[in-house]
């Protein structure tokens, strides 16, 4: 396939990544801190709204979406085979599910059957997953080592995990990790599978979109399909729930597909195609909204909708500061988008040292003071992460 996915790194795409990061771990930081205002939290499941947090999961996913096309023709440039990359998609599909059970074990009740408590969980969990998954230079002649140590903490941690009912270590969810891993491994082989005739995925797009409407309820409870049927059973077996995931990582993937495609056409045409699509997507998600609610929880089709329009809008505005150079005030946010899973860690390690003082929340830690501490939380971890690469700590999957 002639492309230019094997060219140099697409910084719109580092960009979006970044910033998603960077407001993910704010987010996700929110439980240290009151008095957030309710438009930057998650609404309830069924109170048909959408705040701030519910916007930075599906842009993350979009993103993954955005960067599969590079990979993967990337691999092929350089002579790879397609088993090779098949191999190297389940690795890193293998790799999301069993960070994320990890992390899923750990945020529920706890009591080890060897009375550890949960901060030295989550130290040694993200030391297994660093000795597993470092990026490693290619001539270190320890690295099987340090690998099957890891292998052994982490064995170590699932064996002697207990919840306070005794119940052991299981995935009762695949966490955020997880859910990336599933969609990334459904898109990642439809685009190998398409990649000769990438148009093909359009279809698969609105297919997913049509699974979302007959397996997610309706405002009165109904469905369109009621009961089980062969579609969704089908959905199921490759772990596509309501689609809402792969709806939004497949969006990804067809924007970076129509970005080469529109490539060597005028600035402002591509400037008006991409916001164009923000608006058509936006308007799709109006009309859905009359008959299905927006809904994080439940992963509703408007919800899709109106993120992949922010999605599709803000990747259009980076994609221009990329190409004009506007690229310097990204620098403090840099490693969340080419270090992100590093990123994703290190709340965990500090997370730990809070749990290990038993630090209270502070009165005033809270409103406008309270998200400004999550967000210098942010860019701490953010800062971690970029000191751990230059001492050659970095993960990659």
């Amino acid at each position: 396939m002639e492309t230019n996915f094997t060219g140099r790194r697409n910084g719109a795409i580092d960009m979006l990544r970044g910033l998603t990061m960077f407001l993910m771990v704010i987010v996700n930081d929110f439980w240290t801190v009151r008095g957030i205002p309710h438009w930057m939290e998650h609404a309830q499941t069924t109170e048909d709204a959408m705040g701030l947090s519910d916007i930075v999961f599906p842009m993350f996913l979009f993103a993954m979406g955005l960067s599969i096309p590079y990979a993967i023709e990337r691999r092929f440039a350089k002579g790879l085979s397609g088993e090779s990359t098949v191999g190297h998609i389940l690795s890193r599909t293998l790799a999301l599910l069993l960070m994320g059970v990890f992390i899923v074990n750990s945020e529920g009740g706890f009591a080890p059957l060897l009375g550890y408590g949960k901060p030295l969980y989550w130290v040694l969990m993200v030391t297994g997953f660093f000795l597993i998954w470092n990026r490693y230079p290619e001539d270190f002649r320890y690295k099987r080592v340090l690998q099957a140590a890891g292998i052994a903490v982490l064995a170590f941690l699932a064996l002697t995990f207990r919840t306070p009912e005794g119940g052991l270590f299981r995935s009762s969810w695949w966490g955020i990790l997880g859910l990336i891993g599933w969609a990334y491994l459904f898109c990642s082989m439809a685009w190998l599978l398409a990649r000769k005739r990438p148009g093909w995925l359009i279809p698969v797009w609105f297919a997913l979109v049509a699974l979302n409407l007959i397996s997610t309820g309706m405002r009165d409870g109904t469905r369109l399909i009621e009961g089980r049927n062969l579609i969704t059973d089908f959905a199921d077996a490759l772990r596509l729930g309501n689609g809402s995931s792969a709806i939004m990582a497949l969006g990804g993937v067809l924007t970076a597909w129509t970005g080469l495609r529109l490539q060597d056409r005028p600035e402002h045409r591509r400037i008006v195609f991409g916001l164009g699509a923000a608006v058509v997507l936006a308007l799709a998600g109006w009309a859905v909204h009359q008959g299905w609610i927006v809904s994080k929880n439940i992963g509703t089709l408007p919800w899709c909708l109106y993120v992949g329009a922010i999605s599709v809008a803000a990747f259009t505005l980076l994609s221009v500061l990329d190409r004009h150079g506007k690229t310097k005030w990204f620098t403090p946010l840099r490693p969340a988008g080419t270090a992100t899973l590093t990123v994703y860690m290190m709340p965990y390690l500090y997370y730990a040292l809070w749990v290990v003082f038993n630090s209270p929340v502070p009165a005033w830690l809270a409103g406008g003071v309270g998200f400004l501490k999550c967000a210098l939380f942010s860019l701490l971890c953010i800062g971690t992460a970029a000191l751990l690469g230059k001492i050659g700590l970095k993960l990659k999957i």
